[in-house]
């Protein structure tokens, strides 16, 4: 009988919990060391070729390994005998090893065994379904980290938006560009990093709603209220129950001077969210005062005084927006200010609630405007109309 005879070694398929430390095999043959040699063919039952096999000796813990060639051919040199476990891992097209199957072999020593692998006929034997299941949860890790990446660095550009933004609001307007310039950068990055989270997303990802509405953060950043509205749509179609994304939509729907849109928006964060309603109302007021639609203004901003009375900047727009929106009547030669019902009362009630500040202060430079026009009232010195800005929903 030839001491050299081939064994063809029995197949034990087992999941992995880690990677598993190669190093490479070395030239010397320790005595009763033997060759183990064989083929992998394809799931296509073709020869498979840079197919690396991972020995590890499970007494001394002792890696080694070897690789195929074009024919799917490999030889493992200076194997002793022992109890082994085998990988073969094979490269994607992103260059990284995947594990396509793992054996356990029990290889006496002074033998030199063939063991031939054939991935066809395994997987039509179920016999690969273990190791599918590690290649898909290993992918699946892959791919989480590289959304997290993403996403985290998306997240990072925008609370530097944010920064600037804060910073731009207390710079003087000739050293504004640089700050601006910044704003930009960081708001194009987010939209960048952002979207590429979504696309290693799948649809069905409970996280996507997150990723959209951050990217509607991205987009109001550049001033693309279009894009925002659309991105904040997405979200709410896949989770309708993100009150902060109404008002949102509602904020950007309005600069777009979708305004029947922007009230149906502005209505559901205050369904959703009824404890905030006066915040909904008048962030509207205030993206219709910014655009100077005055006169649709009005309305959220009666809304927001009436469900919070002692908020003096509301308070104040709504007399702005009275006075801008106020009729005049021609006698002869003679025209006369007809003022709305409500307009001092709106001034007077900011001039109460901040006495001594920059709102009380134009409330009374609004009511000195009025006695100009002669409609016989009594005012105070005060100030030009505020610069205000609507404040992003609560989460």
């Amino acid at each position: 009988m030839n001491r050299m005879k081939k064994v063809r070694m029995a197949v034990v398929l087992a999941l992995i919990a880690g990677p598993l430390a190669v190093w490479m095999a070395t030239a010397a043959y320790a005595q009763g060391a033997g060759t183990v040699s064989g083929t992998v063919l394809g799931l296509d039952g073709k020869p498979y070729p840079d197919v690396t096999l991972y020995f590890t000796n499970l007494e001394t813990n002792k890696p080694s390994q070897t690789t195929t060639d074009a024919k799917g051919h490999y030889a493992m040199a200076g194997v002793t005998g022992g109890k082994y476990n085998v990988d073969f891992k094979a490269k994607d097209k992103d260059g990284t090893e995947q594990l396509i199957f793992q054996a356990g072999l029990v290889i006496t020593s002074g033998s030199s065994p063939t063991y031939d692998v054939n991935l066809k006929e395994l997987q039509e034997q179920g016999k690969l379904g273990a190791v599918d299941a590690a290649r898909k949860q290993a992918e699946a890790a892959k791919q989480f980290e590289a959304l997290k990446a993403h996403y985290d660095a998306g997240s990072t550009a925008i609370e530097q938006m944010k920064a600037a933004q804060a910073q731009l609001a207390k710079t003087p307007k000739d050293q504004q560009d640089p700050i601006k310039e910044k704003i930009n950068q960081a708001g194009s990055t987010a939209v960048t990093e952002l979207s590429g989270a979504l696309q290693l997303m799948k649809p069905e990802d409970t996280n996507r709603p997150i990723v959209l509405s951050r990217l509607g953060e991205a987009y109001e950043s550049m001033s693309k209220w279009q894009e925002a509205a659309d991105t904040y749509q997405k979200s709410i179609a896949l989770k309708p129950d993100v009150p902060a994304n109404y008002n949102n939509l509602g904020n950007d729907l309005a600069k777009l001077g979708k305004v029947d849109e922007a009230r149906a928006a502005y209505q559901k964060y205050v369904d959703l969210n009824p404890t905030d309603a006066a915040l909904a109302w008048r962030n509207f007021g205030i993206v219709l005062y910014q655009a100077n639609r005055m006169k649709e203004a009005v309305e959220p901003l009666q809304k927001a005084t009436t469900l919070d009375p002692k908020n003096a900047q509301a308070w104040l727009l709504l007399g702005i927006a009275m006075v801008n929106t106020m009729e005049f009547k021609t006698e002869g030669d003679k025209i006369t200010p007809v003022i709305q019902p409500g307009t001092i009362e709106a001034y007077q009630h900011a001039i109460d609630l901040d006495p001594n500040g920059d709102v009380g202060a134009q409330a009374k430079a609004g009511l000195e405007s009025l006695q100009a026009m002669g409609v016989g009232i009594t005012t105070r010195v005060g100030q030009a109309p505020p610069k205000s800005a609507p404040k992003k929903g609560k989460t």
